[in-house]
């Protein structure tokens, strides 16, 4: 993979940096993370940004560790 050098404000990675710890990920994958979020964001206004943040993250779990996907009305007997 190429990488570019890219000039970020400072209080952008000083947040970056707070959350990628939060998050288990470097400063760099969470200005990834949240530029990927943001593209989805703006290509599908109608949905809530967490939604996005949610899928994004749930395509990037390995298939055997994802939980199968139950509908609710399955639960109901």
């Amino acid at each position: 993979m190429t990488t570019v050098s890219v000039r970020i404000d400072e209080e952008l990675v000083s947040a970056a940096r707070s959350a990628a710890k939060a998050e288990f990920r470097t400063v760099q994958g969470q200005v990834e993370f949240w530029a990927k979020v943001g593209r989805a964001a703006l290509d599908n206004p109608d949905l809530p940004a967490s939604f996005i943040a949610e899928s994004l993250m749930s395509m990037g779990e390995p298939p055997e560790e994802a939980m199968p996907f139950v509908p609710r009305s399955a639960n109901k007997v």
